[in-house]
């Protein structure tokens, strides 16, 4: 029942209350220090209230939890040594990271949870010290994998045709050679080896991919662009295409180009994902993530429904045409191929000024210019940029939660040698097994000033203020009786405390 309550405080919209009754619990609690403490035990969701208040953005509770876990070592002059308590916030042997949960959830305030401390620093740590070097280490290596992939597909194994043309427009002059053919020469067993790579590569993706959507689940693994949801969609149907293309190539199947040219456009589009690692660049992968799977996908049902309908028309009066003179519409796919040209503007409008060009063709060409060059088009530009000028807005957040996705990808992949724990153990200081992170706070002493100012101005009687207000009106009166408008504040409204205050803080300043 206590845990229940912790839960429900934390979603209270009142926070100072929450924050009082949230201590009043804890004081009761009698495992307060131990495992059975009702701060550890977790909900339905396997959420304790620490990470409950990280996913829904409390920031007001987080920050009062982590004023109880922090330790002050030593202070001096404005310099204080503080250790604050990683537990639940470091993501080492967490199977449900506090980081995690924070990129993950949909709300935007939790995000604001990445600059409070601890955990900017922590994230700062990782990622300068680990995170940042393995992941350009990762990202070369990737881009030398795809050279040798992509040189594999242009030099694969092709033999001169020896068959009869059946068709005047078939143009193919080499054909795909047969397994026995393929590996006889020594540049054919040179390109074995970089096949053997391309292969390992994709079966190590796919044994990496794999456990993750598992734990946290493909609606959620996919469904987040800051965790690159659509770059793993990628990276996994680029493996599988090329375990397709082996098994082609191993079983002599015809056709093996199809599952290729997939896995090269896949493969070389998923190097974007490394980009998230440039300050500069990585708010554009959110961008091209949003538009793409946003704005794109809302506008290809449009241009679907409007590319049938005008490439049916096209195909329906060229259809009693020669082919040889109009060529574009000589069969229906090919029809909808040249419109889907057309509306991209990729192409002008097919005419031949030798033969007579049907009527309807005039007509349906002139509708078609009017809805898809000028409606359309122009309405796919004015969706791009609003969701351009709405992720602007929030690109350094959006960094910064790309950055803990990645350092958190990086810190479960990584074996433990490579990535040891950060902070410092509590033996050092007497403080048990739990790790602390050590962070040196600086305190302005001209903002202390400033606060004791304002305490002691609401420290004073009232008397004193009224007294002092009552020479800033007279001041008033003689400085500006020429403007009567900017003395329209009733006098009722100007003796609240905290206006008070205000105007002997200026008069003081």
């Amino acid at each position: 029942l206590g845990n229940t309550v912790l839960h429900i405080l934390v979603l209270q919209p009142n926070k100072t209350f929450a924050c009082h009754m949230y201590s009043l619990i804890l004081s009761y609690d009698r495992n307060k220090d131990g495992p059975g403490s009702l701060e550890l035990i977790p909900n339905n969701e396997g959420l304790t209230p620490f990470k409950l208040a990280g996913v829904e953005g409390n920031t007001v509770m987080f920050q009062y939890l982590m004023q109880k876990r922090k330790h002050n070592i030593w202070s001096f002059g404005p310099v204080t040594t503080v250790l604050y308590d990683l537990t639940e916030i470091d993501s080492w042997a967490e199977d449900q990271s506090f980081l995690e949960l924070i990129v993950s959830t949909k709300k935007r305030e939790a995000r604001q949870i990445l600059d409070l401390t601890p955990v900017k620093e922590l994230v700062s740590l990782k990622w300068n010290m680990y995170g940042r070097p393995y992941f350009c280490f990762l990202a070369l290596f990737y881009i030398l994998y795809m050279v040798c992939f992509t040189m594999c597909c242009v030099y694969r194994p092709l033999k001169p045709r020896t068959g009869n043309r059946t068709n005047s427009r078939d143009n193919t002059i080499y054909v795909q050679k047969m397994l026995q053919e393929s590996y006889l020469t020594y540049e054919d067993e040179l390109r074995l080896v970089g096949e053997l790579i391309t292969v390992i590569g994709a079966v190590v993706i796919l044994v990496l991919e794999i456990p993750d959507i598992i734990r946290v689940g493909a609606a959620k693994y996919f469904g987040q662009t800051i965790l690159g949801g659509p770059f793993h969609i990628i990276v996994i149907t680029y493996a599988c295409m090329i375990l397709v293309t082996m098994v082609m190539r191993l079983t002599s199947t015809n056709g093996e180009v199809v599952p290729m040219s997939f896995a090269l456009v896949l493969g070389w589009c998923n190097v974007m994902y490394f980009a998230r690692g440039f300050q500069m660049l990585g708010p554009f992968t959110i961008m091209i993530q949003k538009m793409i799977f946003g704005d794109l996908m809302r506008f290809c049902w449009l241009m679907a429904v409007v590319i049938l309908g005008f490439a049916s028309a096209f195909y329906i009066i060229f259809q009693t045409e020669n082919p040889e003179n109009l060529g574009q519409f000589y069969n229906y796919p090919m029809s909808l191929f040249t419109t889907f040209e057309l509306f991209l503007t990729i192409i002008d409008g097919p005419a031949n000024y030798d033969v007579d060009l049907p009527f309807m063709y005039s007509v349906v060409y002139f509708a078609f210019a009017i809805i898809a060059t000028l409606l359309m088009l122009n309405l796919l530009i004015a969706m791009m940029g609003d969701t351009h000028w709405r992720v602007a807005h929030e690109r350094d957040e959006l960094w910064r939660a790309q950055v803990v996705a990645t350092t958190v990808m990086l810190e479960r992949k990584l074996p433990r040698c490579l990535w040891p724990r950060s902070g410092i153990c509590g033996r050092e200081y007497g403080l048990g097994d739990r790790w602390y992170l050590r962070i040196e706070d600086r305190v302005d002493p001209n903002k202390q000033k400033m606060m004791r100012y304002t305490e002691a101005f609401k420290a004073q009687d009232r008397d004193t203020y009224d007294k002092g207000l009552e020479k800033l009106e007279i001041n008033r009166d003689i400085l500006y009786k020429k403007e009567p408008s900017a003395l329209s504040v009733s006098r009722s409204t100007s003796r609240t405390s905290s206006h008070r205050g205000w105007e002997i803080l200026r008069r003081n300043t």
